[in-house]
């Protein structure tokens, strides 16, 4: 028995959802329910949803995807029930038009978490990383950098120690609001002094960024990014408010700093105008927020076309294992966001993201690479049936069009 057919065995005996055996024909499955679960200690902020979502095949093949929220998630998922798995670029759009308005950023959260399962399932029908089906490596790892990196004392002995760890940055924030009073003159003036601290504890060769998490108004991020071009930081995430994106070309005039947008986006029409017009040099887009990973590619070739590079936000472990197959077949630049030395351990994830020496490594298994014990986690809804609400119109060659 081969490695991968040992460890299959042995989470199965264990109850645990992982790679079938062997490849199913594609052309002959279909979805025939799908169970919804909640971590223990669920995520409570709704745009890093944890939640699990398991989408099961009569070929005995259970794809696995994380996000939304019930309401949002059992109404997509009724769309799926009796569909054929592998037609996933058909299905998103079903999902995002089958109702006639365009989603908002929730739902397209559940719509990503469908999404994510179904390349699951047919990386595993195939027996192959979801990162071949997309192309295959570009790259052997991905650099990350950490977020919050426990502290070591102070500012400059903390950001060493972070890039000692292996990682290709480290992030800090704002500093100087007083129990939620933010006073912008004054913390702009701390802020700056922290950063010349960060700057002097990684000397001048030593990678850095800042999140500014859009606190404030345009001419005090002017002020703050100007203040710090001469420590060459990596990137500033989220200047301003992510409302009104094309406020971002003021900011992009005045200051000469790499920007960061998008951990607060949806779809690809978030960020098209960004991408197109060169407002923002990376973007921060990520799984399942995007819409999985049907629409993270297409985002992904907006990027490439204009030399943009992708910086994720971290979600939850499934999402992270599933950017991982992502980033790793982008041939552009690409930085992933950890928070601080590393993804802990989950009980209802007995198998998840590779991580190590301050990177994240592809992993050869089939599908996303993950895999799922319910006894982790509590079913909290079951999709058996097919919605009859469904209202699409289709063009001639069978292709789905708006109502």
């Amino acid at each position: 028995m081969d490695r991968r057919s040992f460890l299959a065995s042995g989470l199965a005996a264990a109850g645990v959802v992982a790679a079938p055996a062997a490849a199913a024909p594609l052309s002959k499955m279909k979805i025939r329910r799908i169970r919804y679960y909640e971590p223990r200690r669920p995520n409570p902020t709704f745009n890093q949803s944890d939640r699990i979502v398991t989408v099961e095949t009569d070929a005995g093949i259970t794809g696995i995807g994380e996000g939304g929220s019930k309401d949002m998630l059992q109404q997509c998922a009724a769309m799926l029930i009796g569909e054929d798995p592998s037609r996933i670029d058909h299905l998103w759009q079903m999902l995002y038009r089958g109702f006639f308005y365009p989603p908002g950023r929730e739902k397209l959260h559940a719509l990503g978490a469908l999404d994510l399962a179904l390349w699951d399932i047919k990386g595993k029908a195939l027996g192959v990383p979801v990162y071949e089906l997309l192309g295959g490596l570009s790259r052997d790892y991905i650099e990350c950098y950490s977020t919050g990196f426990p502290s070591k004392g102070s500012v400059k002995d903390t950001a060493r120690a972070c890039l000692e760890a292996g990682f290709r940055a480290y992030r800090t924030s704002l500093v100087g609001a007083v129990k939620g009073t933010l006073n912008a003159r004054q913390v702009v003036e701390k802020t700056f002094e922290h950063c010349r601290e960060l700057r002097e504890g990684i000397g001048k060769d030593g990678d850095w960024s800042i999140d500014f998490h859009t606190c404030l108004d345009l001419p005090d991020a002017v002020r703050l990014a100007t203040l710090i071009e001469s420590l060459n930081p990596l990137l500033v995430e989220d200047p301003l408010r992510s409302e009104n994106p094309g406020a971002l070309k003021n900011f992009r005039a005045q200051a000469k700093v790499p920007v960061a947008v998008g951990e607060q986006f949806g779809a690809k029409w978030d960020f098209n105008e960004l991408i197109e017009n060169r407002t923002i040099d990376y973007i921060r887009g990520t799984l399942p927020n995007v819409g999985g990973i049907t629409e993270f590619m297409k985002i992904a070739a907006l990027c490439e076309t204009h030399y943009v590079g992708i910086v994720p936000h971290f979600t939850g472990p499934i999402s992270l294992a599933a950017l991982v197959h992502v980033l790793a077949v982008f041939s552009g630049p690409v930085l992933m966001e950890i928070t601080g030395q590393g993804p802990r351990p989950s009980p209802y994830l007995p198998q998840g993201a590779e991580f190590h020496s301050g990177k994240l490594w592809p992993r050869d298994a089939p599908g996303l690479g993950v895999a799922f014990d319910p006894k982790g986690a509590e079913l909290i809804a079951e999709i058996g049936e097919r919605s009859s609400r469904i209202r699409i119109n289709r063009r001639l060659d069978g292709s789905i069009t708006n109502w």
